[in-house]
């Protein structure tokens, strides 16, 4: 098995709240930093998704914090599409610090939306197969 897409991010004192701590929200913003990072590397922008009339959808987020994370921590975050059937699909996350610390687990559920029906498409791994240069980023 492939390691999954990965991008660094460094944790910014503006984003810790009172006790120094990287505050709650902001791993949900380094998720979906990563999710977008992966789409742009498989070579979909959201322009050429809009011009497809269909864009990604999060339609269930659980995070799991396992350890803090303090301003100026180097961290990886991953992002791993699986794929089921049906018209959703999940997405696995972990924010892990460079010493291999786990700071995070963040997992999704989402799916690709008809922007014009606004009903989710029946195969969303064929859209991504279908805009993707690089699918193989996705699992596929």
């Amino acid at each position: 098995m492939n390691e999954p897409f990965s991008v660094p991010v460094t944790v910014r004192g503006y984003e810790t709240d009172v006790q120094g701590h990287l505050n709650q929200a902001v791993y949900l913003h380094y998720a979906e930093h990563a999710r977008w990072a992966l789409l742009q590397a498989a070579g979909i922008s959201q322009a050429r998704l809009m011009a497809t009339g269909v864009g990604p959808v999060a339609l269930e987020t659980t995070v799991r914090y396992r350890r803090e994370l303090l301003a100026g921590d180097e961290v990886e975050v991953t992002c791993a599409f699986v794929w089921g059937g049906g018209k959703t699909f999940r997405i696995e996350q972990t924010i892990r610090k460079t010493d291999g610390t786990v700071a995070a687990e963040v997992t999704g559920v989402g799916g690709i939306l008809d922007l014009k029906e606004r009903r989710l498409v029946a195969d969303p791994s064929r859209i991504f197969e279908e805009l993707a240069t690089d699918p193989g980023l996705f699992g596929l």
